[in-house]
């Protein structure tokens, strides 16, 4: 049953654009590529927080790294220069997201070695130094923009498809957010997951067994940068724009809230957070430029009052219906 039903919910998201097409609401497209990017990175923070218990508040940081890579393939393109005198740009997006997953992976090793030598508050206050030095590095990059970001014309091109299109641009990362959905669940369900959760659970125990927690912890840090990555890389392409802004620590702290209002340690969790986080702030801020206190206030009842975050009030109330069915 749960086979037929994330079926017919990918079968409902594919067929999103004919229903908005027909509704005349072409910002809905735009709400629900933006949700389905957004959730991929909450699903790799979740991965770190909710299965290893590694609080990071830097996340953001990768999600930036994988925008930013994109952007400068696409400057070096359009400019024919290569980067460092060596290296050809591109807008081909076959290239330019594993570059992307790739550095971001990259950045996310050298950030988690040393990061990872702490625990508790330092963790959390190391990872947010890390973020706040690369903001800071790219808003004094004046040759990819500085402040103002990288505007990247065209989005990047895939063989047989109409890029362009927003249609193809979602169904693009509708297919990416299931593939990396399946991924993640392989990947939690997998003896590599189940020993994350052990030492999540007790540490010092998993070391007694000989497991090496510090190598386990570091691999999961960076296979959630690298799903960061992917999620800035797609961003890019979405708003065909990359800014320091994608790597502040607001960001990391939206990622965190989208995370924990959905559901900590929860497959679909981030996903549902990443929607409702974004419709909130989406139909809020047409009404009131007073959005923000409105936003905190019902996010506070929500996560206070679903102990557990959306996906634990939905299975409740799955339950109840069953049981009153019986």
């Amino acid at each position: 049953m749960r086979v037929l039903g994330f079926a017919v919910l990918v079968a409902a998201l594919a067929a999103l654009p004919f229903v908005t097409d027909a509704l005349g609401q072409a910002a809905w497209l735009a709400l629900a590529t933006r949700i389905l990017i957004y959730g991929i990175a909450a699903a790799s923070l979740n991965f770190i927080l909710g299965y290893g218990g590694m609080v990071s508040f830097g996340h953001a940081a990768f999600f930036g790294i994988g925008g930013y890579v994109v952007g400068i393939l696409f400057t070096h393109h359009a400019s024919g220069e290569p980067l460092f005198g060596v290296i050809p740009g591109t807008d081909q997006m076959l290239v330019t997201l594993p570059v992307a997953i790739l550095v971001a992976g990259l950045f996310a090793a050298a950030i988690g070695a040393l990061s990872l030598r702490t625990g508790g508050v330092q963790f959390i206050m190391i990872t947010l130094a890390f973020a706040q030095m690369l903001f800071f590095l790219f808003v004094s990059l004046k040759a990819y923009g500085g402040e103002d970001g990288i505007i990247i014309r065209r989005t990047n091109a895939l063989p047989g498809l109409n890029m362009r299109d927003k249609a193809t641009l979602y169904w693009v990362v509708l297919t990416i957010a299931v593939l990396f959905f399946l991924g993640l669940r392989r990947l939690i369900n997998s003896s590599f997951g189940a020993v994350i959760s052990g030492i999540r659970q007790n540490e010092r125990r998993m070391a007694a067994l000989g497991i090496p927690a510090y190598r386990y912890k570091l691999a999961a840090f960076v296979l959630s940068g690298m799903g960061a990555g992917l999620a800035g890389a797609l961003m890019a392409n979405f708003l065909r724009f990359a800014s320091p802004d994608m790597m502040h620590w607001t960001k990391s702290g939206e990622l965190m809230i989208m995370v924990i209002l959905g559901g900590v340690g929860t497959l679909f969790g981030p996903f549902l957070g990443a929607g409702v986080f974004l419709m909130l702030e989406t139909f809020l801020a047409s009404w009131s430029e007073h959005w923000p206190l409105a936003l905190g206030l019902i996010l506070l009842v929500v996560v206070l009052g679903t102990r557990g975050g959306i996906e634990a009030l939905i299975r409740r109330l799955s339950a109840l219906g069953r049981g009153g069915g019986q």
